[in-house]
């Protein structure tokens, strides 16, 4: 990272704004997903393991628009602006995973999420992958503040999610739906309290 430069405010607000639209999306359409649940609950059965993964996502992109806020020291250049971009975006497609337009060819969300799983599951390590390069991107020491446990978590979500693509056991899902959930509600509590 490149601390000599001085860093033009302009540009970060340029950035966040346009990583804040591609946030705001991806959380509208978790929103208005489960809102079609209320809606119009004969239409479409809850899936567990389905509704599990929503609410995971939601506390995903939240907590990404959180420690964006470490951007703020970094020195912009166009490639980290669409690494940035491209990283949020892909929160997005994750969504519309969870959420498509259409069901028709699928008897419910879990026939459709079991079918694609391996997008879901792929896509979600690609996720942790693109976090180690945001995660240098904010500098060694906030990599150093995050310890040992960073590297844990990374090890389990991307090996436990790479046997999640082949394995349709549904009580394997609903497993790791939760532990996922409970590790990531545990991982937000104990790092999210204040910005430093």
């Amino acid at each position: 990272m490149d601390t000599n430069h001085a860093i033009d405010p302009t540009i970060l607000s340029h950035v966040r704004t346009v990583i804040s639209i591609i946030v705001g999306l991806s959380v509208g359409r978790l929103l208005t997903g489960l809102a079609r649940f209320v809606q119009h609950p004969r239409q479409q059965k809850i899936y567990p393991v389905h509704l599990v993964w929503i609410v995971f996502m939601l506390l995903q992109i939240i907590s990404f628009w959180w420690w964006e806020f470490h951007l703020i020291n970094v020195h912009w250049t166009f490639p980290l602006y669409c690494f940035v971009a491209f990283y949020a975006s892909l929160f997005f497609f994750m969504c519309t995973m969870l959420f498509p337009d259409t069901m028709y060819e699928y008897k419910g969300f879990e026939d459709y999420f079991m079918s694609r799983r391996r997008w879901f599951f792929g896509l979600l390590i690609l996720t942790f992958l693109l976090d180690i390069g945001d995660t240098f991107i904010k500098g060694r020491d906030y990599t150093a503040a995050l310890g040992p446990e960073y590297w844990v978590r990374f090890a389990a979500y991307v090996s436990v999610s790479a046997i999640a693509m082949v394995v349709s056991n549904q009580r394997f899902q609903l497993a790791f739906a939760i532990v996922a959930l409970v590790g990531e509600i545990g991982w937000t509590l104990s790092l999210y309290d204040t910005l430093n």
